[in-house]
């Protein structure tokens, strides 16, 4: 039962964090916690998620844009290894909310102001990834984060994935490597069970690009606005 459930999460999880751009953690931890320590789940989801970042890579390749990425990805990588690291030593209380109050604000924000972009400089995007990397590794959920600064710049929606997708999997590699340098281990049938989970991700993702390829460059946006909405609102509710 446990890995039917695991399945059917992988997939929707995987086409929720291909098209928004995020989610799979979000999706994922508050289940998978439900029957592991949140050390272990964080570690599970941690790699699943990083195999939906290179479906993301691969389904989107030309949309990459490297200058972004280096300039995101190093200060979100040492960020997301600081995170993962103190969220064994640490409570999270009502941090999380914090974080769900600023996702609230910032949609809606957009909504008020949909002509809104954020500077396009390299100290604005290191900051950026700053901030989402270390949410990965304490929270779990850094792909909000990172959403929510790149639709600022209202990328193209092949841009926004890829992009999204190349920062992600580097942050994936920082926490994922995080908690295993803190002894996390995932149980064995969790483990065998990887076997069957990250090809699912790749349906997952699959789904995802034929309904990208449905919206527009509009309602992209607003779509992943809704999502950031959504997982805003539970993170206040939790």
């Amino acid at each position: 039962m446990e890995i039917l459930l695991f399945s059917l999460l992988t997939v929707v999880a995987a086409f929720v964090g291909t098209l928004a751009g995020f989610g799979i953690s979000t999706v994922m931890v508050p289940v998978v916690a439900l029957f592991f320590p949140l050390p272990v789940t964080l570690l599970f989801v941690g790699i699943i998620h990083l195999f939906g970042s290179i479906w993301k890579i691969l389904l989107f390749r030309s949309g990459i844009r490297f200058k972004l990425i280096a300039t995101f990805a190093t200060p979100a990588l040492l960020a997301s290894i600081t995170g993962a690291v103190l969220v064994s030593k640490l409570a999270i209380g009502n941090l999380q909310r914090i974080l769900g109050i600023f996702l609230v604000a910032y949609v809606a924000y957009l909504f008020l102001h949909p002509k809104f972009r954020v500077p396009k400089t390299s100290l604005v995007t290191a900051l950026g990834g700053i901030a989402s990397g270390f949410a990965a590794g304490f929270f779990g959920i850094g792909g909000a984060i990172r959403s929510a600064f790149l639709t600022a710049y209202n990328f193209p929606k092949s841009v926004f994935i890829a992009t999204n997708g190349v920062i992600a999997l580097i942050v994936d590699l920082g926490r994922v490597g995080g908690y295993l340098s803190s002894g996390v281990v995932l149980p064995s049938h969790l483990f065998s069970g990887l076997i069957l989970f990250i090809p699912l991700s790749f349906a997952g993702a699959e789904l995802a690009k034929l309904a990208v390829g449905k919206i527009s460059q509009r309602k992209f946006r607003i779509v992943v606005s809704l999502f950031l909405l959504v997982t805003g609102i539970r993170l206040i509710l939790l």
